[in-house]
């Protein structure tokens, strides 16, 4: 994943500045103070832009204003976007539900108002949503009396109530703090500290021990997540950075970097995240992934960008190699202030194409008829875009060398693998799944900053897939966690039936297909 650039630091001298300004009232500037003044009057230019968070082209490039049309008919109103405003009650999926009957009334009652129909209960009730809060983690402390003879001194203690279990951390609370941890990126100190704060004195070493403990218990749903996440039709992959304090190397080819690569596997409607920190690219954990894939499947589809480490290098397992229309259509976006014309043609067209796509989710199309789709309507934009940039380099109107040359160059350079989408059923056109994937690893990184050791990173990747296993797939990652963590002998032995979308008793398609 790129890194956002950072702003550069100039230190800016007030007096110095006031003083070429007074000499320049006099003389003309000399070139030295004429450069010193540049540089002040650009590094506060700089300050007073606003940074853009989006590569929307509206926010790259100011839209052209239409002509004035006359008689023009009224814009509809957009729609208000999903996710914004109140919640209503049926979006509250882990709240208790108290059914509250009427006080007065039962179904077949007489109406109390007209005396002459009668009343009948309603499909959809009346809703009341009310909310608390409380510790992520709550303890309950049992006293159980104690009884001493006075005559011989024996001491007879109350036995603890079967409510008490045999464990001081119970499988709620171990499932909470993987949750808070790895799943919303809250370091174990601060987690202490709140815990601390609310009476309950958690240290961080204890909750490291809690999930390296836990790891071990639920590690063979990782695997067996893995030896199904091979067998999919579609493979997500890239890499971010990562430290990790003390890491003993044995590749031996003097690398010095480490990551953490995210991989998304996607079989029909399920997806499966994986992630892998050590010194290997994403590439090379690819390939320990597909290792395992079944012979006789067809060819799996990958998804990355262009960089030649992200792809695997296996013998006798063939891939269709897709790359990535966002990481190419970014370059335009960086250029746009200086080619405003060219890169918002280039913009445009990909934007129709991404279009194309969301009309075929929003239709609900088989990847055939996506196919089809895209072949009708998208494939005439992207071959009316290749022969433009080719044109720019045939008619000398670019320049190769310019930001604009070189974003082209990457197009053409990588074409035949942006454009797989209009080729093979299924094939995705950008990365975006596994980039999203990787923010989970990065908000680890912004907020612990380092895993300590390779142990420690290997926690962290197993619970990570596990709950983004669950966010992609619509499961609660707290309650399937909790169910793991209770029944740890019976997923040892029938791992398969433990994968968040059949550890409550549904079907699996990819446990049954990989079988």
């Amino acid at each position: 994943m790129k890194k956002k650039s950072s702003r550069r630091r100039i230190d800016v001298n007030v007096e110095e500045l006031d003083r070429i300004i007074e000499a320049a009232m006099r003389e003309p500037l000399s070139e030295a103070d004429g450069r010193t003044l540049k540089t002040a009057v650009h590094a506060m230019a700089e300050i007073l832009v606003q940074w853009r968070n989006t590569e929307k082209t509206s926010a790259v490039l100011e839209p052209k204003a239409p002509p004035a049309a006359v008689d023009a008919p009224p814009q509809p109103e957009r729609p208000v976007p999903s996710g914004h405003g109140r919640n209503g009650a049926t979006a509250f999926t882990g709240a208790n539900r108290v059914v509250v009957a009427h006080a007065t009334l039962q179904s077949g009652d007489h109406c109390p108002e007209c005396r002459e129909g009668r009343v009948y209960r309603q499909k959809e009730p009346a809703t009341l949503i009310r909310i608390v809060g409380q510790a992520p983690l709550t303890a309950t402390v049992f006293e159980m009396e104690r009884m001493r003879c006075n005559a011989c001194g024996e001491v007879f203690t109350a036995s603890p109530p079967p409510s008490a279990g045999a464990e001081k951390f119970d499988a709620t609370a171990v499932a909470m703090i993987g949750l808070l941890k790895y799943g919303t990126g809250m370091p174990f100190n601060r987690m202490g500290r709140l815990e601390g704060q609310l009476g309950m004195p958690l240290p961080a070493a204890t909750q490291w021990k809690l999930m390296e403990a836990a790891a071990k218990l639920i590690k063979p749903v990782l695997d067996e997540l893995i030896r199904q996440a091979a067998q999919g039709s579609v493979m997500h992959n890239d890499d971010t950075g990562m430290r990790i304090l003390t890491l003993a190397r044995s590749t031996g080819d003097g690398r010095t970097g480490t990551f953490t690569t995210g991989i998304v596997s996607i079989w029909r409607e399920l997806k499966i995240a994986l992630y892998f920190t050590g010194w290997k690219h994403a590439g090379e954990n690819l390939a320990d992934v597909l290792r395992q894939r079944a012979p006789g499947l067809a060819p799996p589809i990958q998804m990355c960008d262009a960089l030649s480490r992200n792809t695997p290098k296996l013998t006798g397992i063939e891939i269709l190699l897709a790359n990535c229309i966002a990481h190419g259509r970014r370059q335009f976006t960086e250029v746009a202030e200086s080619f405003p014309d060219e890169c918002l043609y280039v913009l445009e067209s990909l934007g129709a194409v991404y279009g194309f796509d969301a009309e075929t989710k929003e239709r609900g199309l088989t990847p055939e008829e996506r196919l089809e789709f895209h072949q009708t309507h998208s494939a005439p934009v992207m071959e009316e875009l290749q022969q433009w940039m080719e044109a720019q380099f045939a008619e000398h109107k670019t320049e190769p060398n310019s930001g604009l040359g070189k974003a082209i160059s990457y197009l053409l350079r990588h074409w035949t693998k942006l454009t797989l989408f209009l080729r093979q059923q299924g094939a995705p056109l950008d990365n975006n799944v596994v980039e999203r994937a990787l923010k989970k690893a990065i908000l680890h990184r912004k907020n612990a900053l380092f895993y300590k050791t390779m142990n420690g990173a290997r926690v962290g990747d197993l619970f990570m897939s596990l709950i983004h296993t669950c966010e992609l797939n619509k499961v609660n990652p707290f309650d399937y966690l909790t169910e793991l963590l209770r029944h740890p002998a019976e997923l040892t032995v029938r791992p398969a039936e433990w994968m968040p979308w059949n550890y409550r008793g549904t079907e699996a398609p990819v446990a049954a297909y990989a079988a």
